[in-house]
């Protein structure tokens, strides 16, 4: 079931490589582990996409599909795990990622009052940008390596899970 919703609703990798502004890219794109499902390539996809959803830069959809195809992790499920930081949830993950850099720096937390304009991103993120930024790379790297592990985990277990039912259900057949 699962391959007929890949076929029904992702576009075949022949038709995205064909893509004018994709071809850019080259032949890098052709290789089989950005675009199969399989162990390997969807754990590091998962790990690029969230290491990137705590990457402070717009655009990070672009970073995470660049970060694929250099690290031939799959870009299927890399680019849609970004979506983990969006307008909800930026504030409260970047918060935690400065409260995290500033006790690493072991610098005071200043209380400030976040604001999206241009003006405050010159003033008020200028005073917290060191112990903001390291609470990001330390934060996403975190959560990307416990990503990792985990999507290698649940992967064993579900294939130790179908060969466990698959030796109930032949010895049901034999017995039958």
């Amino acid at each position: 079931m699962s391959k007929y919703l890949f076929k029904k609703y992702l576009p075949h990798p022949d038709i995205i490589v064909k893509n004018r502004w994709i071809k850019l890219l080259g032949p890098r794109l052709q290789e089989s582990g950005l675009w199969h499902i399989n162990r390997k390539s969807c754990s590091s996809g998962v790990a690029v996409g969230v290491f990137c959803a705590f990457v402070p830069i717009p655009f990070q959809m672009l970073l995470a599909a660049i970060a694929s195809i250099l690290l031939r992790s799959n870009i299927l499920v890399a680019v849609p795990m970004v979506w983990i930081s969006n307008p909800i949830t930026m504030p409260p993950m970047f918060y935690f990622c400065y409260l995290v850099g500033a006790q690493i720096l072991n610098s005071n937390i200043e209380v400030f009052a976040f604001e999206l304009s241009f003006t405050w991103l010159l003033t008020g993120l200028l005073e917290i940008w060191q112990p903001f930024l390291l609470g990001c790379l330390v934060v996403g790297f975190v959560t990307s390596a416990l990503s990792f592990i985990l999507i290698r985990v649940l992967w064993r277990l579900h294939i130790l899970t179908h060969i466990k039912n698959r030796k109930i259900r032949k010895t049901q057949k034999s017995t039958s």
